[in-house]
């Protein structure tokens, strides 16, 4: 048994010794109340052995630390929120998603984020912050409708492989991994840039491809908070984007990753971390709380005190209620 007090353990003993002590006294104090005064002496030690927290050893387990710099190369043109991930929904909540998955699946890992429209920017520089990543993504936008003139989904590899040479250069120990979301669909003219510059440094990561052949509906965005604008419209209907498999396909065979078309239903499937990058940070003991079964004692006496006073009350009260006989004309 082991004990985890919510208080300092002395004073939780002493506050209770002090009320179970005189629930006693009253015990011995009124025999005529002693189911009563039992059940009280009860609830005060129910009550301080609830503020220790007990509980029983539930065994040991290894606490696991990825060594390894994973970056996130995300597409954010105006295809991205294509609405054809899980029925209508924008690919960027398939993104969304999927990149929550990858940062669970590498605890301890460092995360960067690199976002590519008609130009690449690093959102997030690496950081084990994991919480500044996810909510960068959760209010990432894709580029201003209005500015669109096109896209290469290959103009992120110069500053993938300039952040990867600056990782390595500093921490040449650390595995690094790449992950590519987008839907490969280049708009731009001219042949798209390779990523076969950063293969050297990259020991695992995926291409990840969202969207269908059917295409999904696009609607504008401004600069400004407002919600999403009208649907982008071609030839008088509206635009479709489709995805590229086969640009993806190029994309990772020049990384060395492997290629993955995503939809709801499906399970991502991440490589494991580099053996070389994962190291045990020891163990941690968990407990088994045993607290609940504790408050549940003590809701069932305090249950049985409020009846009481209850039924004390309502006794008083019918003691005190004046009779209405008749009185002498």
């Amino acid at each position: 048994m082991t004990f985890q007090p919510i208080l300092p353990a002395v004073l939780v003993v002493l506050v209770t010794l002090a009320f179970a002590g005189l629930a006693v006294w009253q015990l011995v104090r009124r025999p005529d109340a002693r189911l009563a005064w039992g059940g009280r002496v009860a609830l005060a030690l129910a009550c301080g052995l609830l503020l220790l927290r007990p509980g029983i050893p539930g065994g040991t387990s290894e606490t696991l630390a990825t060594d390894v710099d994973v970056l996130l190369v995300v597409d954010t043109t105006a295809s991205i929120v294509a609405e054809d991930w899980d029925g209508d929904r924008p690919r960027l909540d398939g993104v969304r998603e999927d990149v929550q998955q990858i940062v669970d699946a590498y605890p301890g890992a460092r995360f960067a984020l690199i976002t590519f429209a008609a130009d690449a920017v690093v959102r997030v520089p690496l950081t084990t912050d994991t919480t500044a990543l996810v909510t960068s993504l959760s209010v990432l936008r894709p580029e201003v409708t209005a500015n669109s003139r096109g896209s290469s989904i290959g103009v992120a590899a110069p500053l993938l492989e300039e952040t990867l040479d600056k990782a390595a250069s500093v921490s040449p120990d650390r595995a690094r991994m790449v992950f590519y979301f987008g839907d490969g669909e280049q708009t731009g003219s001219g042949k798209p840039e390779s990523f076969a510059g950063s293969a050297s440094e990259v020991s695992g990561g995926a291409v990840l491809g969202y969207g269908t052949a059917e295409g999904g509906p696009m609607r504008g965005t401004t600069a400004g908070v407002d919600g999403p604008g009208d649907y982008i419209q071609y030839e008088g209907e509206r635009a479709l984007s489709v995805i590229d498999p086969e640009n993806l396909e190029r994309i990772a065979e020049q990384l060395g990753v492997a290629y993955q078309e995503r939809s709801a239903g499906a399970a991502l499937e991440l490589p494991p971390a580099p053996a070389t990058a994962t190291t045990a940070q020891g163990s941690t003991e968990s407990i088994a709380d045993l607290s609940w079964i504790v408050a549940l004692v003590v809701a069932v006496l305090l249950a049985a005190e409020l009846a009481r006073a209850s039924l004390l009350l309502t006794s008083a009260a019918a003691v005190r209620r004046p009779s209405r006989g008749g009185g002498a004309p």
